[in-house]
């Protein structure tokens, strides 16, 4: 900025309304600079704000990057829920909402969300929180799936195989390794595979 452009105005924010304005930049920041850029301090210049309000927010550089993911997991849910609440009752139609929502979600937020994903595996406290929010999903997928394998549910070994595909195929297609297509659909085969797996 020049010296004869003068900075905007700081307007007064509601907690919450700080709080989305603040993780905005932040995802912004991930995904113009990459995730080491991230501090607290680098987000409070970018934001407009002084260091003590992003402080006061996220306390910690790992308390802003459990914040994305809660984030980015609560969107996850959100166009989950309402696939799956609008699906038809069968294996493929619930395979294929699991299937393109998750990879649809990641791609919503762009090749930013697997740099806070990596972040968070780096500390023992967030990997805490990632398993704890993938404990969430994988029931959920399990509720979706179980009524069509046999003996009433799948294996939560088949769950975290799933889980890891949708994660890597959904990435690739994130950093244009793959088509979201061709994600989805390698998505779907395994989700399918999986419980007609545990049905014969």
């Amino acid at each position: 900025m020049s010296s004869s452009e003068s900075p905007a105005p700081r307007r007064r924010l509601s907690r919450e309304d700080r709080q989305r304005q603040l993780l905005d930049v932040a995802w912004q920041l991930v995904r113009e600079e990459g995730t080491d850029a991230l501090t607290l301090g680098r987000l409070a210049e970018l934001a407009g704000v002084t260091k003590p309000v992003v402080y006061d927010h996220f306390t910690t550089r790992a308390g802003l990057l459990a914040a994305l993911y809660a984030d980015f997991d609560a969107r996850q849910d959100q166009v989950f829920t309402e696939a799956i609440d609008t699906s038809k009752a069968t294996l493929e139609d619930r395979s294929w909402v699991i299937a393109s929502a998750y990879v649809d979600c990641v791609l919503l937020q762009g090749r930013e969300i697997p740099g806070v994903i990596a972040a968070l595996s780096g500390s023992p406290e967030l990997a805490v929180l990632k398993r704890e929010y993938e404990a969430i999903f994988l029931e959920k997928c399990s509720n979706a799936l179980s009524p069509f394998a046999s003996g009433g549910g799948v294996s939560k070994a088949g769950l975290r195989a799933m889980l890891g595909a949708a994660e890597a195929l959904s990435h690739a297609a994130a950093n244009g390794e793959i088509s979201r297509e061709e994600a989805q659909q390698e998505l779907l085969a395994t989700i399918l595979g999986m419980v007609q797996r545990v049905k014969s």
